[in-house]
This record gives structure tokens, C-alpha cells and sequence, in this order.
């Protein structure tokens, strides 16, 4: 039941449409109808300013850190953010990082398919930071790097998040062989490869107006 409850828990965390939330309760619109059609923080920032995208941001990404560390909770680890967990006692329960890892890809599932709005939400770029900052923190500040420097250089920031998610799985196996051991390498990898093949499907539309020369540029 426990197994079972994290991957609910996860996804209907996930499922907070809180850009949509924001826009509709601003402006009195649905988000998806303009832009790039997500309910992500890019899009809410282009229809209800800067600020909204911020919140909104924020929020995707803290429901992403609070999914995973419900759900290490529900599990019974006593110690919740990043690679700094994995005594000796959590090494004798290694299936718990594949519930956990489940539970990371159900917040992003949730977050790009919302049952609240008929499936149909954002790109899943900030609940995927928020779940593999409770999982593997230094990867997410190798891949912010990459974030930053593909988003300065070009001002796309579909092309930022697509190659920034692309890396997260690099960054993985990099801070495991150079920087330390990351604990249940092997689940958290498998999620973090998933997640980013479900991130590049949700921008696929952005990806067809880059290679048209049409998509926007952040501002």
C-alpha cells in the first residue's frame, strides 16, 4: 500500500496546475490557449508578466521537491534531500530508491498530464528540478550551468531546458565517477532518463519551431 501511495501522492502533487491557477485567477484566461499552449512559467510569464512566471516557477518546482520527499517519508527514510542519505541501514532497502525514483517521474507525468485539466498542462522543466534537487542536487547545478549558458547565448529557453534536461543523466554518472558516490545510482539514472525523454516529447512543438526558425525568443 505504502509502494502504491507514493506514486498517487506524487502525481497528484505533480497535477497542481498552479501557472494555470495564476492566469486564470489574473486574467481571467486559460494559458494554454496563447504562446507555446503550457502552464509553465515561460508561457505565464508572457501572458500575465514576469512576476506570475516567478511564482509560478517557484511553485512547479517546490511541488517536485515536496512529491519526492513525501514520498521518502511515507517510506520511512529518515533523511530527505540529496546524496547526503544512504547509511548502512538505507543500503539494506535499495528497492526504496526505485519507489522513490517512481515517484520522481510520477510528479513530472503529473505535471505534463493533470487530470485536472483533461492531461493536458506544462513541459515539466521546474517539477523536474524540484524532484532531482531531492535526489541528486549537484547534478541540477551541473545542468543549471548548462541551462544558463545555452539561455544567455541564444535567449530560447525551449532549447535551454530540452539540452538541460538531456544532461541531467551525464551529470549523474560525472558527479558518481568524479565528485562521490551517488546511492541508488542505477534508479535515480533510470528516472532521470525517462523524465528527459518525457521533458524533449512535451517541447517536441517548440522543437518544430526552432527548426522552422519560428520559435520566441525570452525577453
Amino acid at each position: 500500500m505504502r509502494s502504491a501511495a507514493v506514486i498517487i501522492v506524487a502525481y497528484l502533487l505533480g497535477s497542481i496546475p498552479f501557472g494555470y491557477l495564476i492566469v486564470r485567477a489574473s486574467q481571467g484566461t486559460d494559458v494554454r490557449e496563447s504562446g507555446s499552449g503550457g502552464t509553465g512559467a515561460t508561457n505565464v510569464s508572457r501572458r500575465a508578466g514576469k512576476l506570475a512566471g516567478v511564482i509560478t516557477l517557484l511553485l512547479d518546482a517546490l511541488k517536485g521537491l515536496f512529491a519526492v520527499l513525501i514520498a521518502k517519508l511515507i517510506l520511512g527514510w529518515p533523511s530527505f534531500i540529496g546524496s547526503g542519505y544512504g547509511g548502512p541501514a538505507l543500503q539494506l532497502a535499495d528497492e526504496r530508491y526505485w519507489w522513490v525514483a517512481a515517484a520522481a517521474v510520477a510528479a513530472i507525468v503529473g505535471h505534463v498530464f493533470p487530470v485536472w485539466l483533461r492531461f493536458r498542462g506544462g513541459k515539466g522543466v521546474a517539477t523536474g528540478v524540484g524532484v532531482f534537487l531531492a535526489l541528486a542536487p549537484t547534478s541540477v547545478l551541473l545542468a543549471g550551468i548548462v541551462f544558463l549558458l545555452v539561455g544567455v547565448s541564444t535567449r530560447y529557453v525551449s532549447l535551454a531546458s530540452t539540452l538541460a534536461a538531456a544532461a541531467i543523466p551525464i551529470c549523474l554518472i560525472a558527479e558518481n565517477k568524479y565528485l562521490h558516490p551517488v546511492p541508488g545510482l542505477f534508479p535515480i539514472l533510470i528516472a532521470a532518463g525517462v523524465s528527459a525523454v518525457l521533458i524533449i516529447v512535451a517541447h517536441r512543438g517548440n522543437i518544430a519551431r526552432l527548426m522552422a526558425g519560428t520559435e520566441s525568443k525570452f525577453r
